[in-house]
């Protein structure tokens, strides 16, 4: 199940949860209050279109609709692709890959490529993959800034509306029906404010930082991979080590058994060899 299902069936299963809570206990429509919601979502959009500038708001937009509505690879995927390369590398040289080049969804994995088969030194090759995994990060983390901002400016406005509530409240102390009218906004205005922030903002912000680690490994293994094909290191030698960044249970190797240890170290020698000391050192 991609991200895409996952979050689509969270979102609908909380979301039932959530509103069957609310019925329990009383009726929907009292949770209901369009001065609250007007408030809180107004001052939402002044602060933030204060805080950010246009164009940073449409790549934290962008950035979200790729995050559940682009598949990301997995490691395995990624090792896989630069296994076949390295043997192709092997049998049809280094530059043929550039014909590889133009074949793969993943940025990163071209630009990787393309210094490879332009010839660049492993250290430039680590230099400028390194930059790129640097400052990938730091958009990706101005992009997770601008979401928790935002998801802590609604229960700021929240209250605002509560104490707007509280103050017509008071107001109108000895007419009932000014009282009635401004309960709701100084209690849905908190209310609106909370389920903005923790029911939307915060989760997208929680979910580009998942991802984010997810492609930061992704790039590590492409950037170990791409300069294991430079210096020509053996396809086995290299599955070996980029099967280092999974987890045992997606590993596809066996471990070496224990027989083939003993004989590699001559253990059972060295042991038999320092029984038979004592033995002598007892006589």
């Amino acid at each position: 199940m991609n991200l895409k299902n996952k979050t689509l069936n969270g979102l609908l299963l909380s979301s039932a949860l959530f509103l069957v809570g609310f019925v329990i206990h009383g009726n929907l429509s009292l949770y209901l209050n369009i001065s609250g919601l007007l408030i809180v979502l107004g001052g939402t959009v002044s602060a933030t279109l204060i805080s950010f500038r246009f164009e940073q708001l449409r790549n934290v937009f962008k950035v979200l609709v790729t995050a559940y509505r682009r598949p990301i690879k997995k490691e395995t995927e990624i090792i896989e692709i630069l296994i076949d390369l390295s043997i192709r590398s092997r049998m049809d040289g280094i530059l043929t890959l550039q014909h590889q080049e133009n074949e793969t969804t993943v940025l990163f994995l071209r630009r990787a490529l393309g210094c490879l088969v332009d010839g660049y030194k492993i250290d430039q090759i680590r230099d400028i993959l390194s930059t790129e995994m640097y400052f990938f990060r730091l958009r990706r983390e101005d992009t997770e800034r601008a979401l928790r901002a935002i998801a802590d400016y609604f229960p700021a406005f929240g209250i605002i509306g509560s104490v707007v509530g509280l103050i017509t409240m008071l107001g109108g102390i000895g007419d009932t029906s000014v009282i009635l009218r401004a309960i709701p906004i100084a209690l849905t205005s908190t209310l609106y404010g909370l389920i903005f922030s923790n029911f939307f903002f915060l989760p997208f912000a929680a979910t580009i930082r998942e991802r984010t680690n997810h492609e930061l490994l992704l790039q590590k293994i492409i950037m170990e991979g791409v300069i294991a094909i430079n210096s020509e290191m053996n396809p086995v030698v290299l599955k070996t080590k980029l099967e280092s960044f999974l987890t045992p249970s997606e590993r596809e190797t066996t471990l070496v058994p224990y027989a083939k240890i003993r004989e590699r170290f001559n253990i059972e020698r060295e042991r038999r060899l320092a029984a038979e000391k004592e033995t002598e050192a007892g006589e």
